[in-house]
């Protein structure tokens, strides 16, 4: 389930499963791009390679004017070592780094890259910057930024296609996505934590003492390679929810290299993994609840009208005790309705969704629960799995230090669930992901950004993956940092809203800070 970092859903992402930020979850006709080509070394100009399958998948997407490059590059695996030292586990290895290049036929008085990631951590930076590029009316940058900006993205090391970290079989995917959310019986509890030690011997089995190489902050180290690359002299930037650790990471490693930084669904980094979780808890049942009160206003659009809390609680009690099974034979068990829940929150728009999901299981039909919960974990139809929950259990537990007891994480299922009735339990319960993961760890800075120019931190009052309360709190941690608030639902807001969207354009364009205490309304 879900520690700070998870979204912390990407969310992705997110229980293996982790609650990840909505970027790490792409849209459904975002293409897969394969980026081809020898790596060039760190420090190299990389050979950009036209992306012979992204143009075509983009005719009448709204981006015909967009061209994409692809290129590689080679990193160290330990920053620390680096390529040419004798000592540590990645000492003279390295990383494969896969970047694309999104540029306008139409761009003028070009300002430099806007290098851009999704979040997760886990999500591609790579399919983002394809999506990114189509334009608003698809959900993407404005005209505004993509005529004055390269658009970057990269797939962080471990992620798709950067030497990707993949230990973790379809199967135990499904278990712990369908795992239930409240094991409230001790044996049923024991089971999940012989799940997550499975997981976590197959991935140490096969990643041994380079486990730690995943973190944070050398991929942030790695994000400096991926700027020296595209030729910029400073990191102009666009991270949403784990992406804003990133950035954050970034800058206090290299406050001298930010031109600007966007910081959108801001995490913590001070958060531990018992204070992030339980944050989480509380931003999704606060999300559930504005959902609820929406049902109750909207009964003719929302069938469980008029207690949707009540609708949906007993949707999972009874996929507790006797699960619809589906066309494919697959049972919609109290796990799989629990992240239809999780993965409607992440945009005010899937309300209703939501509430049309719950109401069709009740006449036992579960497509629809199966759809949002299969777009929440990105399983495909067959029933594969990308290498998304693999990257996010590596790079999320090589940053955490803190690994509370069994004991601890059993009381505190029992606390939040009364603090927090829907989400609180799978909270606390999914701190096993880490707990029960081997290797090292390798936690990433957290202080000023000493040096560094003013930094845009944007959060979303109604946020549940990263909860409002965190974005003051990463702009007070860095020390430079400016607050851009939306008072809006879901995860993320820009460029949600024409306020939003206005503030931070005229941020990355000409470096104009928002003024302070800016407050956008809900469109």
């Amino acid at each position: 389930m879900a520690s700070r970092r998870r979204a912390r859903r990407t969310l992705a992402a997110f229980v293996v499963a982790a609650l990840l930020t909505a970027g790490c979850t792409l849209p459904a006709f975002a293409p897969r791009t394969e980026v081809q080509g020898e790596a060039a070394p760190t420090g190299s100009a990389p050979t950009w390679r036209p992306c012979p399958d992204v143009p075509d998948e983009l005719v009448g997407r709204g981006a015909p004017d967009m061209r994409y490059e692809c290129a590689r590059i080679a990193v160290p695996r330990d920053w620390g070592t680096g390529a040419g030292a004798t000592a540590g586990p990645g000492a003279g290895q390295t990383f494969e780094i896969a970047l694309l290049r999104a540029r306008s036929t139409k761009q003028r008085a070009r300002v430099g890259s806007l290098v851009v990631n999704p979040g997760g951590p886990g999500g591609s930076g790579v399919d983002t910057a394809v999506y990114l590029s189509f334009g608003t009316q698809f959900g993407g940058l404005p005209t505004s930024i993509t005529d004055r900006f390269d658009i970057v993205g990269f797939d962080p090391r471990g992620v798709s296609r950067s030497s990707p970290v993949k230990c973790i079989s379809d199967a135990d995917l499904d278990a712990s996505f369908g795992f239930d959310p409240d094991p409230t019986s001790q044996a049923t509890f024991d089971d999940f934590v012989g799940l997550s030690q499975r997981i976590g011997r197959g991935c140490g089995d096969r990643y041994g003492d380079q486990l730690p190489l995943y973190g944070t902050e050398q991929a942030a180290r790695d994000m400096d390679a991926v700027r020296a690359a595209v030729g910029d002299d400073k990191l102009t930037y666009l991270g949403y929810s784990y992406g804003t650790l990133l950035g954050a990471t970034y800058a206090q490693l290299y406050p001298q290299r930010v031109r600007a930084l966007v910081l959108d669904g801001a995490v913590d980094p001070q958060q531990r993994l018992v204070e992030g979780s339980e944050s989480q808890a509380r931003g999704f049942e606060r999300a559930f609840t504005n959902f609820t009160r929406w049902c109750a206003a909207n009964a003719g659009r929302c069938p469980i009208a008029p207690d949707a809390r009540a609708a949906v609680t007993s949707a999972i009690d009874k996929a507790k005790a006797s699960p619809v099974r589906g066309a494919d034979g697959r049972e919609a068990t109290a796990g799989w309705v629990f992240y239809a829940v999780i993965s409607s929150l992440y945009t005010e728009s899937g309300w209703q969704e939501l509430a049309q999901a719950i109401d069709r299981l009740g006449e036992g039909d579960p497509k629809d629960v199966f759809r949002l919960a299969d777009s929440y974990a990105g399983r495909e139809d067959d029933g594969h799995y990308s290498n998304l929950f693999d990257a996010n259990l590596a790079i999320n537990c090589a940053d955490e230090t803190e690994k509370p007891s069994r004991e601890q994480i059993r009381q505190l299922q029992s606390e939040w669930r009364g603090k927090y009735p829907l989400f609180g339990p799978a909270l606390a319960v999914g701190m096993l992901s880490c707990v029960e993961w081997p290797g090292g760890r390798d936690p990433y800075p957290t202080g000023k950004a000493n040096g560094a120019p003013p930094i845009v931190v944007v959060g979303t009052t109604g946020d549940p993956a990263t909860p409002y309360e965190q974005t003051p709190r990463l702009a007070s941690m860095l020390g430079v940092g400016r607050v851009l608030t939306w008072e809006g639902e879901g995860h993320t807001a820009y460029p949600q809203t024409s306020c939003i969207t206005d503030a931070v354009d005229a941020y990355l364009l000409d470096l104009t800070v928002p003024r302070e205490g800016l407050r956008c309304p809900a469109k």
